[in-house]
């Protein structure tokens, strides 16, 4: 009997009895399963809910191998605890911090850098890059040919942090490999491992992400989650605000300044979204049908919205913040 043949998109065995389950397909010579083909040739997305359990399942297996991983993250939506990752991986494990072509230009690599060494992670090397760009990847694939244990490196991270895009850039500037992994900007892409020979020295193996229920990109439709994923550099909107305005994002967000002197609220966020400032909140009712929080901000910090960007604030302040209850944030001192 013949091996069970693997999507060479996502990773599952293909099938060809239920066309209702995850890797169906018309004929079992096909590379790609019916989801897969239908999302690189039309854009069509089918969603298949995965649980962590069985991801986390899939990391504490790479967690017994000895291998190199590389722990991909998404600069605009960095997760609250980076090193959380270590209590399922005691591998060796770099951090590579992507969508670097998402923040301004005039933001330099090496503050960026020196930011997360100063959080003390438990990572023997962070690089900045860009997959989307092709930025840093020369210098990325020298430093792991410096740390790979094995000509096995895993590849790790969150949905949509950009672990497929990165892959493929690889592959097609250092590889005769022909296979490309799918790309799509929802959740749940990848759903199993899948291993890519990039040359003979070196497989990458990608990993299903890890899905953050509290990332806003799960409680938004295709068309919307396209505005939260703009791949162009971000032009940060600055409000100086007084006690008693506020700030909308689209549908998803209110913040009310509530207390405080004249503060700067800097938003890093897609150009595509949409900002009303209000002079007067107490004349309007826009959102507070949301799940409202009170928050005391101190000098110079982040306010992190899983899914959506950042907002940095300059001064001490209280805000009120209208969100969906689902959708998780935190505060940090501030990135940039």
């Amino acid at each position: 009997m013949s091996e069970a043949k693997k999507c060479l998109g996502c990773g599952v065995l293909l099938q060809d009895d239920n066309m209702l389950q995850e890797g169906y397909t018309t004929n079992l010579e096909n590379d790609y399963c019916q989801r897969c083909f239908r999302m690189k040739n039309y854009g069509e997305y089918q969603v298949i809910t995965k649980s962590n359990e069985e991801y986390l399942d899939i990391l504490k297996a790479v967690g017994k191998t000895k291998d190199l991983v590389l722990y991909i993250t998404d600069l605009i939506n960095v997760e609250q605890d980076l090193a959380k990752i270590k209590e399922y991986l005691p591998n060796k494990m770099m951090l590579v911090l992507n969508k670097r072509d998402a923040l301004p230009k005039s933001v330099k690599d090496e503050k960026i850098i020196e930011y997360f060494k100063q959080l003390h992670l438990p990572f023997v090397d962070i690089i900045v890059i860009s997959a989307n760009r092709n930025y840093h990847i020369d210098y990325l694939l020298h430093q792991v040919k410096q740390h790979q244990t094995s000509k096995n490196v895993y590849v790790v991270g969150h949905t949509n942090a950009g672990k497929s895009t990165l892959i493929n850039q690889l592959l097609k500037n250092y590889s005769e490999n022909t296979q490309e992994l799918t790309i799509s900007p929802l959740p749940s892409t990848t759903l199993n491992k899948v291993e890519i020979i990039l040359n003979d020295h070196l497989t990458l193996i990608d990993t299903p992400g890890l899905v953050d229920r509290g990332s806003l990109i799960n409680y938004v439709d295709a068309s919307i989650l396209k505005k939260l994923s703009s791949k162009k550099e971000m032009k940060p909107k600055t409000y100086q605000l007084k006690k008693g305005q506020a700030i909308i994002i689209e549908d998803f967000l209110r913040m009310d300044y509530i207390e405080g002197e004249k503060n700067s609220f800097t938003l890093y966020l897609s150009n595509d979204l949409k900002v009303k400032r209000l002079l007067n909140a107490n004349n309007h009712d826009d959102l507070h049908h949301l799940a409202k929080t009170t928050i005391g901000m101190k000098y110079r910090e982040d306010l992190v919205i899983c899914g959506l960007g950042f907002i940095k604030v300059v001064d001490e302040g209280t805000i009120d913040l209208y969100l969906n209850k689902e959708v998780d944030y935190y505060t940090r001192k501030s990135m940039i």
